[in-house]
């Protein structure tokens, strides 16, 4: 393989190296995703404003994605230039054609390798709704770096109780199950991080071009930079706009979200079974109260899906998750909508066998995937209804226990990654 720095140059456009040579280094770079023309102004006096914040001068380049087509690598233009602030423009994902997932990575890593070839000491990537970012929210994930010598800053959001579930029930309590740390947010999307973890991601991707399965930055970031004994910490930025889901057609989402991180979870294997309990990693900000407003229209639709999933994916199923865990769905499948709930235990035990069943290759990846649709629905039915009945616990404690269990159960999870055929529970 290439050296990394051989490899940035050979991805960047020739258009981009020019104005990259102009710039020549700097301290922060902030790489911009919407592509909101109505917003870019706020965004950048929100930078602006940042600056002011910290204690010192920092040099900085504002990446900022306009969403024009064509070509296959980073190419951007230097657009604005002052003494301490430089505005690059350009399309930042290398193909805006393919999955929407795929184009995020696109543009990571781009930030990564502008970052490292910057040699910045920090980097920050914003990727939420322009409308909620402020100058608190860019100086919350750049300042921890810059100024206390952390490598990874992420993200704690104010939002309604009902938004970012996928996260809630599967990423965040499986990252800190399998890594031992209690980060509320381990794929962002909004991220701070360091010219060392910038320069790990791009030799990763060096290492891993031709691969089959590279790994998406994302998914891997987090594991990464704790396997690599980075400093983590998160930040209180505010409130997130959260983009709208249809529930009841979430399988390309959960295909999409779920596939490389059930990847990195293999490649990290031997990394996360030695690990046991976890930590608490140090938080700047302060945390606003999560609403209690709903974001579920129709929750007996949900569950209608689940019931559907029982009848019609139960060979699939069968594939993967014990007979003893199908027996406790087809009891649930029967409840009546007021009493449907799919405990913490079972949902945990769901969670590991599908990433087992990723693992062994049962069938065809994707088709796995979409298959779990059904089951998530039913969970966050389950949730739904039980975060409004009375005396229901607030939800920090409530996603406390349900993280607890992901904890509880990581033996089971070992103990059939180890032995798949021998291990039937």
């Amino acid at each position: 393989m290439p050296p990394a720095e051989d490899w940035i140059l050979d991805s960047i456009a020739q258009q981009t190296q020019d104005p990259i040579a102009q710039i020549g280094s700097a301290d922060l770079v902030i790489g911009v995703l919407p592509n909101r023309e109505d917003a870019n102004g706020a965004a950048l006096a929100a930078v602006r404003d940042a600056l002011k914040t910290f204690s010192g001068a920092v040099r900085t380049v504002v990446i900022q994605n306009n969403g024009s087509q064509g070509g296959t690598s980073t190419e951007l233009q230097l657009v604005d230039r002052d003494s301490s602030l430089m505005v690059l423009s350009g399309r930042i994902f290398a193909n805006p054609s393919v999955a929407p997932l795929q184009s995020i990575s696109d543009a990571y890593q781009s930030v990564f390798m502008l970052g490292a070839k910057l040699e910045a000491k920090a980097c920050c990537v914003v990727a939420s709704d322009l409308k909620t970012v402020t100058s608190q929210w860019i100086s919350r994930l750049a300042q921890p770096i810059l100024e206390m010598d952390f490598d990874l800053v992420t993200p704690c959001y104010d939002r309604h109780k009902l938004e970012g579930l996928m996260n809630s029930c599967i990423i965040s309590p499986l990252n800190r199950a399998l890594y031992g740390r209690r980060i509320e947010n381990p794929m962002g999307p909004d991220l701070g991080f360091s010219r060392r973890v910038a320069q790990r991601m791009v030799g990763i991707e060096s290492e891993m071009k031709a691969a089959r399965d590279r790994p998406h930055p994302l998914a891997s970031l987090t594991g990464t930079a704790i396997n690599a004994g980075f400093q983590i910490c998160e930040a209180h930025v505010g409130l997130r706009l959260y983009p709208s889901i249809d529930w009841v057609n979430v399988s390309s989402l959960l295909a999409q979200i779920l596939g490389p991180l059930f990847l990195d979870m293999e490649r990290n294997a031997a990394h996360w079974q030695r690990i046991r309990g976890s930590q608490v990693v140090p938080q700047f900000g302060e945390p606003a109260l999560v609403s209690k407003e709903s974001g579920i229209a129709d929750v007996h639709r949900l569950i209608e899906s689940f019931q559907l999933g029982t009848r019609n994916l139960l060979e699939v199923w069968r594939l993967v998750l014990p007979t003893a865990t199908l027996f406790e769905l087809g009891k649930i499948s029967r409840l009546t909508p007021e009493r449907f709930r799919i405990p913490d235990e079972l949902w945990v035990r769901i969670v590991y066998d599908f990433a087992l069943g990723h693992r062994l290759r049962t069938i065809s990846r994707d088709h796995l995937l979409r298959a779990m649709t059904p089951l998530y629905l039913g969970w966050v039915a389950s949730y739904a209804m039980e975060s409004e009945s009375p005396g229901a616990l607030n939800v920090e404690q409530r996603l406390e226990q349900l993280a607890m269990a992901y904890e509880a159960a990581k033996p089971y999870l070992v103990s059939r990654w180890r032995w798949p055929d021998r291990f039937n529970p």
